[in-house]
């Protein structure tokens, strides 16, 4: 939408609402909602404040220590919300409503270094300098359940139905049991401008999965940060619940491919130019453990690398092999890899950061590509492994010189320090599994 159509509907009274969002540290949108003639009239000049403990807060909002930008004593101050018109977008399951996403500045209009849309667009104008542009392509998974989330909280998450109760994996008899909250959502993502390819059943109870077409890499992350938002407010308005938790349960986890590539003024550029898809992808191997953190923020997150699950333990890749992290897909112009160790918990915003700054240090570096891997992967148990847990990712990403030459100092104890919340917040948890375990019989 553009700013003249906003303001000739909001004159004509086809819209009253602007949902001004920023995506915090978790991959959620954070904001306000404007009347719309406050939009116009102020806001898209101006932006709007938001309190800054927006990206220095776990995932209960809760206030914690440890963050140089946020923090008690001082003073928990504002940043600014800076609307971004280019993402301006109806919203057709909130009646007049339309979304502006925002990027985030301190007052005097310098960049929140930590924010994750502005991270992403550091390392966008790392390829910039050299005439590329980065395209990709999210595909998300997640179960749905015909339990309300007021009703799966009650039960403290126990005992909720799966809107499917078996494998529907390709199924179209089992996708159509769920067929009308799937096409709602298809269709309201592409009234909001995302161009939606398909959907289909996964292998876990109630799996579905809906895949976009791929996009610059700014605008990928944009609309996957929306349609997670949007998939939950249009199954709560249908009394159903869908989680994108990366392992919900014992069986397959909520995985989030996501395929890249670059491309230049004259087009996508890998298959033109092996010298640079080459040391490309072999710097996805290189720094791909001390990135995991990027791609696996959660400790629920660590759940999914199971043998035979399709989720990777193995840092290989291969030519359309699903057991490898890194899965090389598509020839000619389409030519193109498949990261498969995100799960649907990512923040698409710092994935993609860590797939650019892993490239651009292979090319920097001369990496030469090892052959691909031929066979079953989680077998190769001579090679590196994926990180095992969250401690495990945290560690090296704390000593990645690349991610701290890509990301800089601040951003990089920044994200440390959510990991150690996280940490630190699971170690005190005790869980179901250990009362069953030792309640009586220890």
């Amino acid at each position: 939408m553009k700013l003249e159509e906003l303001r000739e509907a909001v004159a004509g009274g086809s819209l009253d609402t602007v949902v001004l969002a920023m995506t915090d540290m978790q991959g959620r949108l954070q904001g306000k909602r404007l009347t719309a003639t406050h939009f116009l009239n102020e806001v898209v000049a101006h932006g709007a404040e938001g309190c800054n403990y927006l990206l220095a807060v776990d995932v209960d909002m809760n206030t914690v220590d440890g963050y140089a930008m946020s923090s008690w004593e001082r003073g928990y101050g504002d940043m600014l919300l800076k609307p971004d018109l280019d993402t301006l977008r109806g919203v057709p399951w909130q009646e007049g409503t339309v979304m502006c996403l925002a990027d985030v500045a301190w007052l005097d209009g310098s960049d929140v270094l930590a924010s994750p849309r502005q991270i992403l667009r550091r390392q966008l104008a790392r390829l910039a300098e050299r005439g590329w542009s980065a395209n990709a392509g999210t595909e998300l998974e997640f179960m749905v359940f015909l339990d309300t989330y007021e009703e799966a909280w009650h039960k403290g998450y126990r005992e909720l139905r799966p809107a499917n109760l078996y494998n529907v994996d390709y199924s179209l008899l089992g996708t159509a049991r769920v067929e009308p909250l799937i096409r709602r959502i298809r269709n309201d993502m592409g009234a909001a401008g995302m161009v939606v390819e398909d959907s289909k059943g996964e292998c876990n109870f109630g799996q579905h999965e809906i895949n976009f077409r791929y996009a610059e890499a700014l605008r990928t992350a944009d609309d996957h940060a929306i349609f997670k938002n949007g998939a939950k407010e249009i199954a709560a308005s249908e009394g159903m619940a869908v989680t994108f938790m990366a392992k919900y349960d014992q069986r397959e986890g909520n995985s989030c491919h996501i395929h890249f590539s670059l491309a230049d003024e004259q087009g996508p550029l890998f298959e033109r130019e092996q010298s640079v898809f080459q040391p490309f992808l072999a710097g996805q191997l290189a720094c791909l453990r001390e990135m995991t953190l990027l791609l696996a923020p959660n400790i629920n997150s660590y759940k999914r690398y199971a043998a035979r699950s399709f989720a990777p333990t193995t840092v290989a890749w291969g030519h359309d092999n699903r057991t490898c992290s890194l899965r090389v897909v598509g020839h000619g112009p389409g030519l193109r890899f498949e990261n498969r160790v995100g799960g649907a918990d990512l923040n698409p915003y710092l994935a993609l950061s860590a797939i650019i700054a892993s490239g651009l240090h292979g090319i920097d570096a001369g990496l030469e590509l090892e052959p691909a891997f031929e066979g079953n992967a989680y077998t190769a148990g001579e090679r590196g492994r994926v990180p095992a847990t969250m401690a495990q990712a945290r560690e090296l990403f704390a000593a990645s010189d690349v991610a701290l030459e890509a990301f800089g100092e601040e951003v990089v104890a920044h994200y440390l320090n959510a990991a150690d919340v996280e940490l630190e917040a699971y170690q005190a948890a005790v869980t179901d599994w250990e009362r069953v375990r030792g309640f009586e019989r220890l």
